[in-house]
């Protein structure tokens, strides 16, 4: 990791800023969940994580209670996790499909994972402040991923608040283009958006999203990152829509 973001990355998990933010995390690092009982919980701000070169960002909504509140790491000991690092090591992004804590092993490759906010928030709903004040780190982070060509949102959460930050220094489409599954958003300088559902429990145990319609997102994101590492001026292809497109 750079000096830079490694000088982030202890901005961020010494953050109190919020104080809903704080008593909860720290609230469920103390009390725990029972299967995890033995365990000492991060109960911090979780950085973002990967390659700090990558073509692929890919960007989530916040850290999981006793998930990467418990291990540290974004997507990180939980459902959405399993389904997220199965998807990216079936494309190449990652060396294994599973992620179950901050020393298991895994490594990716061209593709960095973060989130909007940082703090596990109450029932995964950050309240519109605690968004705004996280903003600052997750602006900065990105500002230092300076290879990114290729940002993968999961859910519209992430993609709003991703369009955010690209729209702080380049012209975007108007109006922002409907959240759809598998859309593709090709922007002027060349770089594109994919969009997925959230690999939620929610979505996952009632088949909104399946694990084909993920592996789909992430070997589109394959493509265009290869597409980027072989040609860096090349443009994106016009803003094609993928085929099966579930709008929701």
């Amino acid at each position: 990791m750079t000096a830079e973001l490694e000088a982030l990355t202890a901005e961020i998990v010494s953050c109190r800023l919020c104080p809903r933010l704080v008593a909860w995390r720290e609230q469920v690092a103390t009390e725990k969940r029972a299967s995890f009982s033995d365990e000492d919980y991060w109960g911090r701000p979780v950085p973002g994580w990967g390659d700090p070169d990558a073509a692929l960002i890919v960007v989530g909504l916040a850290p999981a209670a006793h998930g990467a509140n418990r291990t540290g790491r974004m997507f990180t000991g939980d459902r959405s996790g399993d389904w997220l690092y199965r998807a990216m090591y079936e494309a190449g992004f990652a060396n294994q499909p599973d992620s179950t804590a901050v020393d298991d092993g895994l490594e990716l490759h061209d593709a960095w994972v973060t989130a909007p906010v940082r703090c596990a928030p109450p029932q995964n709903k950050p309240e519109t402040t605690e968004r705004d004040n996280c903003a600052e780190w997750f602006h900065r982070e990105l500002d230092l991923l300076g290879s990114a060509r290729v940002f993968v949102a999961l859910g519209q959460y992430a993609y709003v608040s991703l369009w955010r930050y690209l729209g702080a220094s380049m012209v975007l489409p108007r109006p922002r283009p409907r959240f759809a599954n598998g859309e593709e958003i090709p922007l002027a300088d060349g770089r594109t958006v994919l969009l997925s559902f959230h690999p939620s429990q929610q979505n996952t145990f009632t088949g909104r999203l399946t694990r084909e319609m993920l592996a789909a997102v992430f070997a589109r994101a394959r493509d265009l990152t290869a597409l980027h590492r072989a040609d860096p001026d090349s443009a994106s292809n016009g803003g094609v829509r993928r085929p099966g497109s579930d709008r929701g």
